[in-house]
């Protein structure tokens, strides 16, 4: 297959992994669990602990399927670190969104549809900027030109890990 379509099948399937194994964050746990948890520690706390393992569990997913994918399609990716820079952050931007959709789901019934249909939309931007950033980097086009979409990147990184802080707090609770 061609540079593009495996560009696209790469991130579409991340997407997919990431959705699945995320999604068991807050819904994989019993009301009990989660009053011990109020007692014990602040939600800060709780929501810091998520998106590092998270983003821990993430980054080895995709790693993995970076490995995999180029092993069993190959395909020439030019400016390989700028390609693992965007796996990297990428990884890290699909764990801060899912964590902090996990908890919101988790309030409601742990409903695994409602997962899927309350984080796709969101994670739109994010997959469209990932793929754009792929494929500079497979063409090996100039690095000026990534650099902007790497600092929208981890921009929107930071506004994810910042609203968690924010709004988690206000979920813990109710």
């Amino acid at each position: 297959i061609n540079s593009i379509t495996w560009n696209a099948l790469f991130w579409i399937i991340l997407l997919f992994i990431s959705i699945n194994s995320i999604s068991k964050s807050f819904m994989g746990e019993k009301k009990e669990r989660n009053f011990y948890y109020y007692y014990i520690a602040s939600p800060e706390a709780i929501i810091l602990s998520k998106i590092i393992y998270n983003a821990l569990l993430m980054l080895f997913l995709a790693f993995t399927a970076y490995i995999a994918f180029s092993t069993i399609l190959e395909v020439n990716i030019k400016d390989q670190s700028i390609f693992l820079l965007n796996l990297f952050l990428g990884a890290i931007g699909f764990s801060n969104t899912l964590t902090l959709i996990s908890g919101i789901v988790s309030k409601a019934n742990n409903n695994g549809t409602l997962m899927a249909v309350l984080s796709i939309p969101v994670m739109i931007p994010i997959l469209l900027v990932l793929i754009k950033i792929s494929i500079h980097a497979i063409d090996g086009l100039s690095r000026n030109l990534i650099y902007d979409k790497l600092m929208i990147l981890g921009a929107i990184n930071l506004i994810l890990v910042t609203l968690s802080f924010l709004l988690f707090p206000y979920l813990w609770k109710s």
